[in-house]
């Protein structure tokens, strides 16, 4: 039933009774109490009485009702016959009399009073009711963001409690400081949640976070969710295993698929795969750089059809062509934003590329339910491990290493988009940069035949 079927089934209810008298339409006593229990919802949210059963309480106690169109009293039970009354008769055994016309405006205004008064805490509740859906559907978009580039594992309140510990306390340890981290990308990608939090009651408080990470735990879902397929698909296009990965059964995969086994091979141990193998004495040679790791972070932050484009080697030299070819694409359409742009990504960060690892290694394995822990692999060391390598380097060299295979990344992901990060050999063998050299040299040559 709509909301303004209520108010007309409401309007109908308050003219039922009115104190002082009992000139009441003749109703039956089941749907006088059906009518009441219609408007609880409202009632009960604005008044926290339930109107049904006082209605109910109510009719059983008249002695009749009296048709006003007919000019004759009946009494009315259930889904029983009516006896017909004489109502002057009734009316003198009672003591009953007729309202003068005065009396009966001074009633009717009265009604309307209420009526008035009870519609706008009904306009009031669901106006409030709009407001929270509002809020809540903000707080869980916003949410969204946060397993993915600030904490995959850790919860909002440990960081709040790690960065307030640090006003009484200077000492901390890896754990602690790769919190506080996260509080620190927490706050600049959710600008707002400081302030909000020092205004609102404690109970709204609780509730902003739970709704926040309502969202978080809901982006992470849709994440493992859209990777099992296409993870299986890129798997059996690079791999070529026979039987291929099934992209719906995930039994089939894990160590007991060669493919999968190469992928989630430590890499002291040799699957007989030269692709996959690493150099135990470099082994940060192709770290970090695998194909499927890279469309797997183009699929979740910049669509799954951009997971297809992952060639080149992240100089940037497919910058100018892509761009063109992109824009010829994109003329007349309304492309829809992709998660970078919503939580305004423009570099790939180090933590984001520990989530789609995550993501990642849970798609190539055997398990269906995502878990921290799967047999002798643990979720959580392996998701702070790649943190600690990135945000962690022992030195100023590895420091320069680390920034440069961020480069890279943010070219291969956004490449499109971040000319400044152009190498100088690209920069050099642009034509804007071709023809001011060529003006250059013709200038001279033309000054040294002077």
């Amino acid at each position: 039933m709509s909301f303004y079927s209520h108010k007309i089934l409401l309007n109908i209810l308050l003219r039922f009774k009115e104190p002082g008298h009992h000139f009441l339409p003749t109703v039956n006593i089941g749907r006088f109490q059906a009518l009441g229990e219609a408007v609880n919802p409202y009632i009960n949210e604005a008044t926290g009485q339930s109107l049904s059963s006082h209605l109910l309480s109510y009719s059983l106690s008249l002695p009749f009702s009296v048709s006003l169109l007919h000019g004759e009293a009946t009494m009315s039970h259930g889904d029983g016959d009516a006896t017909v009354v004489n109502p002057e008769r009734q009316q003198s055994e009672n003591g009953l009399q007729q309202p003068s016309e005065a009396q009966s405006a001074f009633l009717e205004a009265r009604q309307r009073r209420k009526i008035a008064e009870l519609e706008g805490k009904i306009e009031t509740l669901e106006s409030g009711r709009a407001s929270k859906e509002r809020q809540t559907n903000y707080y869980l978009a916003q949410g969204r963001g946060i397993r993915r580039i600030v904490a995959l594992f850790d919860n909002i309140e440990d960081l709040v409690t790690e960065n307030d510990r640090r006003y009484d306390e200077d000492a901390a340890t890896f754990d602690q400081d790769r919190l506080q981290t996260a509080y620190d990308i927490l706050t600049r990608t959710l600008p707002w949640i400081v302030t909000r939090s020092s205004e609102i009651e404690h109970d709204d408080y609780l509730r902003m976070i739970k709704m926040l990470r309502q969202g978080a735990d809901g982006a992470r879902g849709d994440d493992t969710s859209k990777l099992k397929a296409l993870v299986a698909d890129w798997v059996n296009r690079e791999l070529k295993p026979n039987p291929p990965v099934d992209p719906d059964d995930k039994h089939t995969r894990g160590f007991i698929n060669d493919a999968c086994g190469k992928l989630l091979c430590p890499a002291e141990l040799d699957w007989n795969n030269p692709a996959y193998t690493a150099n135990l004495d470099d082994l940060e040679v192709g770290l970090f750089k695998g194909r499927i790791l890279v469309q797997g972070f183009k699929a979740v932050f910049t669509s799954p059809s951009s997971a297809k484009d992952v060639e080149g080697d992240g100089d940037g030299a497919d910058i100018i062509e892509n761009n063109g070819r992109t824009r010829r694409a994109g003329w007349g359409l309304k492309v829809k934003k992709h998660v970078a742009q919503i939580i305004k990504m423009e570099k790939v960060t180090p933590r984001s590329i520990a989530y789609i690892a995550c993501q990642v290694r849970f798609a190539l394995s055997s398990i269906t339910s995502w878990r921290t822990v799967d047999g002798d692999f643990d979720y959580i060391q392996f998701w702070r491990s790649i943190v600690d390598f990135f945000e962690r380097p022992p030195g100023r060299e590895a420091q320069r290493r680390v920034n440069k295979l961020l480069e890279w990344w943010t070219r291969k992901v956004f490449g499109r988009s971040r000319h400044e990060d152009l190498t100088d050999a690209v920069r050099s063998g642009m034509s804007v940069n071709a023809l001011a050299r060529q003006r250059a040299d013709l200038d001279n040559a033309t000054f040294d035949s002077n």
